[in-house]
């Protein structure tokens, strides 16, 4: 069931930078070391709609239906434009860094949840890829399933705590140069509105 090449594919789709790591690396400059952990949390919990969606049978509808998976693409693709123009309308400094406060933190994480439940590809890839991995006439393929998709979640919450570490990291010498926050902020801008459009222009 666990094999080393669900673990070796699991791992690749993790680390490739997507929206959900550009915005976890984001809050991690932006905010520090704790509000980049919740992004990564908020981030790993919006994969659970997708599996929920895909157990139920609801991603098949998805597959099959060409003005359903439209719609949710480019409610997804509305959504990154707004990150995009949202962050490069913030010009206030850096946060110093501190611990969120709890209506902070569930912002953060209901944020974290829209970004990932917005993507269409995630509810597509676990329909065609989990189910290679469930053994077959398995008297519990539920409970394959679910461990199958405990163990992607584990590994995106991981990963994605470490980019956020790793951004955290160069805070100091982003908090001392305004030109290096100007940067970074169109930067992100610019990397959203590119997820964006290339949502937008992408087939099924």
């Amino acid at each position: 069931m666990i094999s080393s090449e669900y673990l070796i594919t699991s791992l690749v789709v993790v680390l490739i930078p997507g929206a959900g790591v550009l915005f976890t690396v984001s809050t991690g400059l932006v905010q520090g070391r704790s509000a980049s952990v919740i992004a990564a949390l908020g981030c790993t919990l919006g994969i659970l709609p997708h599996l929920v969606a895909t157990y139920l049978g609801l991603a098949v509808v998805m597959h099959t239906s060409a003005l359903a998976f439209q719609l949710l693409k480019y409610a997804g693709v509305a959504y990154l434009f707004y990150l995009a123009y949202a962050t490069w309308r913030d010009c206030s400094v850096f946060t110093v860094e501190h611990v969120p406060s709890r209506t902070a933190s569930f912002y953060l994480i209901g944020r974290a949840i829209l970004l990932n439940l917005l993507n269409p590809k995630l509810t597509i890839f676990f329909l065609a890829f989990l189910p290679q991995f469930i053994e077959p006439g398995s008297v519990a393929p539920l409970a394959q399933f679910l461990v199958l998709s405990a163990v992607f979640m584990a590994m995106t919450f991981s990963i994605f705590v470490v980019y956020g570490l790793v951004a955290y990291a160069f805070r100091k010498l982003v908090i001392e140069s305004p030109r290096v926050q100007g940067w970074l902020r169109t930067g992100f801008a610019a990397a959203f509105a590119g997820l964006g459009t290339q949502l937008a222009l992408s087939e099924r």
